[in-house]
This record gives structure tokens, sequence and C-alpha cells, in this order.
């Protein structure tokens, strides 16, 4: 009996994934099925669906039953908490109130106890730029001064 299970256990995974050659009509080609070996059995991955299923051995044969999915679950949940979302927009809507995030149509008023950028004038701007100009000059001037004060010999 032992060896019966133990050849079963070394011939099963080889038939599969000849069978899943044979399916496939290349050796070439990724293969469907992906097996890897547990404790109890194997676990089978379908390259198609992405579904994980844990295959044991019964007094029948072989049983493969689906591993519950965490994605499901998640996705499943998404849908269920985007249409609660979407009912409570409906009942703000129903009592006349603004959806959260809404952007508003129109801008705040401005109050008069805030400050106001005031931008100077073009007439001040060219006074600067005198006085920026005089400062320049003044200083050329000095620097060329002392380099005649340097090279003069005494």
């Amino acid at each position: 009996m032992t060896r019966i299970a133990l050849v079963a256990l070394v011939f099963i995974p080889a038939l599969v994934a000849l069978s899943a050659r044979a399916q496939d009509g290349s050796e070439n080609e990724d293969r469907r099925f992906t097996f890897h070996r547990t404790d109890d059995g194997y676990l089978r991955l379908d390259g198609r669906s992405g579904q994980v299923s844990i295959c044991v051995r019964r007094s029948a044969g072989w049983a493969c039953q689906a591993v519950p999915d965490e994605r499901a679950a998640l996705e499943a949940e998404i849908v269920r908490l985007q249409g609660d979302n979407v009912a409570l927009k409906r009942e703000l809507l129903a009592h006349n109130l603004p959806l959260p995030g809404a952007v508003r149509a129109e801008p705040p008023a401005a109050r008069d106890d805030e400050p106001h950028l005031q931008l100077p004038s073009d007439a001040e701007l060219n006074r600067v730029m005198t006085f920026m100009e005089k400062v320049w000059r003044r200083m050329v001037e000095m620097i060329v001064a002392t380099q005649r004060d340097m090279t003069k010999q005494p």
C-alpha cells in the first residue's frame, strides 16, 4: 500500500505536467497550472486566472479545493464602500448640503482687515534703479582710484 502511495506521489505530478503540455500543444509555451509540493498535497496556481487551489489525495482520488482569495474579499469591500459613498452623497444632496471635497463655485470675498500686497509703481522702480546705478558708478570710481594710488611710485 505504501509503495502504491509513493508511486502515485511520484508519477501524478509528472502526469499532470504532461497533460498540461498536451493541452497547450507545445512544450515551449507557458503551462497554465503550476504545482508546488506541500505537507498535505500540492498547491495549484492557475496561470490564467490567478486562482490558487490546494490539491489533496482522498479515498476517491485527488481533489482540489480553491483557497480563499484575499484580493476578492478586498475588491468586494471596495464595491460595497463605493455603493455606501453614492448613497451618502445622494442623502446629502437631498438635504441641500454641499458634498465634501467639492470646489466652491465662487471665491471667498476679501475682507477689509486683511493686508493687501501693494506692488511698486513704475516711477518708484525707476527711482530705485537710478539710485543703484549711482551707487555702482561710485564704487567703480573708488576701485579705479585705489588702483591708481597703488601703482604710483613715491
